[in-house]
């Protein structure tokens, strides 16, 4: 267990609502035998860095699974924050407040995705210690984009004729443009005071850089079956 204080706690809070749309029933589809979020529960409990593995979710059979595989369901979510429109920060800081409540005092709360069976403890780790040198942000997991996004194109009709976004770049080198950076749905540490005082995550944040091959925000069939490619790979 980890304390950062007398009575402060680290908490992992692993966000699993059963109303996923494109991959139906997600969050427990086996991936390598198990059910996918049994590898972010236990990359967090074998990580030794919280005192607590929460699973927040709105779903009995998620949180039954949760349970055998060693994570906590102190609570079920609310409805109002597990529809499709539900953005993670309140889901977190809900399952903050709600342990307060318990007086369970965080310090320090980290949303961990539940589609994360690529994600390696190493740069979990990572953003934990950068989390401590800046207290005052958020520390979420990037990954490069593969091509600069400033040519990007977009298709303007049925025809599919291709348009630049931003024309003033057609002919510039691509070495010539700046790296860009994307979230890759992995992790978001913070502290629980910064999860209460700031609800824009990702302008208030420092990057930890993942490898390509493990910055996979699985969404799609696509992404599914390039996350199982990788892991039969031995990534």
């Amino acid at each position: 267990m980890v304390f950062n204080g007398e009575n402060e706690l680290n908490v992992a809070l692993i966000p699993a609502r059963g109303g996923s749309k494109r991959i139906p029933r997600k969050n427990i589809k086996l991936f390598d035998n198990k059910p996918i979020i049994a590898w972010a529960i236990d990359l967090a409990i074998h990580s030794k860095l919280f005192s607590k593995v929460i699973v927040s979710t709105d779903d009995d059979e998620i949180a039954e699974i949760a349970r055998s595989f060693g994570a906590e369901v102190p609570f079920i979510r609310p409805k109002n924050i597990s529809d499709d429109h539900s953005t993670i920060h309140p889901v977190i800081l809900h399952g903050i407040d709600y342990l307060s409540k318990l007086n369970i005092d965080i310090k320090i709360a980290c949303c961990i995705f539940p589609c994360t069976p690529l994600l390696k403890l190493e740069y979990l780790e990572m953003g934990y210690n950068k989390l401590l040198s800046n207290m005052d942000k958020y520390v979420y997991a990037i990954s490069k984009y593969p091509h600069p996004i400033e040519r990007a194109m977009k298709k303007n009709n049925i025809n599919g004729d291709l348009e630049y976004i931003m024309p003033e770049n057609e002919l510039v080198r691509t070495q010539d443009l700046k790296e860009t950076y994307f979230d890759c749905g992995q992790f978001y540490w913070g502290t629980a005071d910064i999860w209460r005082s700031v609800n824009k995550i990702h302008s208030n944040a420092i990057g930890i850089e993942l490898p390509k091959l493990m910055a996979i925000d699985i969404d799609t069939i696509d992404d599914w079956e390039r996350a199982e490619l990788i892991k039969s790979m031995g990534g």
